[in-house]
């Protein structure tokens, strides 16, 4: 058999490819004539006068070069806003900032509701909405440092997306079918690129065009998981729900297609896996829960494989996506694919290799996918174990050639290979 680290990260590379958002489009999206077919979704160009591509999100460019490749000058104007990916020609692209939102980030999200604005009844949007769009698509009903404070508060508190997401979009004009409301009479196609548990389009990006349904109470969430936030932060929370009792979005003017989710990626891995001769076996496609806990549950599936053949006989390739999270509690450098793989390189038996990347290919605040570590990733347990207490787990990864550097145009969530010898 291969090397068990080539194959590991032939894995996460194919199932990051897999999940190529223009490779998504330019399957699943076709103009024969004056019909644009969307899924099994068909709309008769020749209905519209207008045809414009306006959304957001990490891999939003990637969906419209997508577009652009399919539709061509049948493209009239568009505008997306992302984080950096800056490749498409007939689409603008403007630049925000995530995780955390920024002035930039507010100016190009005024110019994009400026744009759905002008859509009429003969007008058909094409809204790229991909995850990071909670905080790159941003208009806050609360000054913009008032915002920054809770999205770091949120983000550090180890809440769940669909928890953090319940707080963001009721601090905003455009989420929670937001930009849905904004966009009518028009008819609207979002094109989503899922990175959260589930799929569910009321939770990508904050569901900027989908109906804003009951979900999470806001001050519940900020109770449940200690998060402090300015008094005028609560004070615009509890006036967006007392509103939302009598609130009825109307998105009876938008599709919704899911071009790409984590089970895309993971399918594309197992695969691979297969391939060079590992059985595959996919754990879930929805893991969630502290990064560190969820790296023990993972090594403790692969022991039992070692050991009594279950639930897959090695050589196995244990597969799994979802969203772990970190509760912050120290100062240092890293990401929860970090995470995860330091706590499991801590435990991990000879045999066994595991890669956890985030397959935007930026693992928390680093420049970094995840790791790619085995049983001789730690040779002293105390230092590994000190690296976890500070949530330092780069620096360590790093001076042991265990980070894992990719390339990404997705965001599917995460993604986690355990080859099991």
């Amino acid at each position: 058999m291969s090397d068990p680290h080539t194959v590991a990260r032939d894995c996460i590379e194919a199932g990051i490819a897999a999940a190529d958002p223009e490779r998504a489009v330019r399957q699943q999206v076709a103009l024969d004539g004056e019909t644009l077919r969307v899924g099994e979704a068909t709309f008769d160009l020749s209905d519209y006068d207008r045809v414009v591509v306006a959304g957001g999100g990490k891999a939003a460019a990637a969906v419209a070069r997508g577009l652009e490749a399919v539709l061509g000058d049948r493209i009239d104007e568009g505008l997306i806003v992302t984080d950096g990916d800056t490749g498409a020609e007939r689409v603008e692209v403007a630049l925000g900032d995530h995780p955390v939102p920024s002035d930039r980030g507010v100016e190009a999200t005024e110019r994009v509701i400026d744009l759905v604005e002008t859509a009429d009844e003969r007008t058909l949007v094409l809204a790229p909405v991909t995850g990071g769009a909670s905080a790159l698509l941003v208009a806050p009903t609360v000054p913009l440092a008032d915002m920054q404070t809770t999205t770091r508060a949120l983000v550090e508190s180890g809440a769940p997306i669909d928890a953090i997401n319940a707080v963001r979009k009721r601090l905003s004009r455009v989420k929670g079918g937001g930009l849905a409301e904004r966009a009518a009479p028009a008819s609207v196609v979002a094109l989503l690129v899922s990175d959260v548990v589930g799929d569910d389009p009321a939770v990508i990006a904050s569901g900027p065009f989908c109906p804003d349904l009951p979900d999470l109470d806001a001050g519940t969430v900020l109770e449940r998981y200690g998060i402090e936030v300015p008094e005028n932060v609560r004070e615009a929370l509890a006036e967006r729900q007392a509103a939302e009792q009598d609130r009825a979005v109307d998105t009876s003017h938008v599709h919704t297609h899911l071009l790409a989710g984590a089970r895309t990626a993971i399918d594309a891995a197992a695969a691979v896996a297969a391939d060079a001769g590992y059985d595959p076996l996919v754990l879930a496609s929805g893991m969630r829960g502290e990064a560190r806990e969820c790296a023990l549950a993972h090594v403790a599936i692969a022991e039992e494989c070692r050991s009594a053949g279950d639930p897959a006989d090695p050589p196995t390739a244990l597969l799994s996506g979802g969203e772990c999270t970190v509760t912050v509690r120290g100062d240092g450098r890293g990401g929860p694919n970090q995470e995860f793989a330091l706590a499991a390189a801590l435990e991990l038996p000879e045999g066994v290799t595991l890669a956890s990347v985030d397959t935007d290919g930026r693992d928390g605040g680093t420049d970094v996918a995840g790791a790619l570590v085995d049983a001789a990733t730690v040779e002293e347990a105390e230092p590994a174990r000190d690296a976890l207490a500070d949530n330092d787990a780069f620096p360590y990864l790093e001076a042991r050639d265990a980070l894992l550097d990719l390339e990404s145009t997705t965001n599917v969530n995460d993604l986690r290979v355990l080859l099991v010898e």
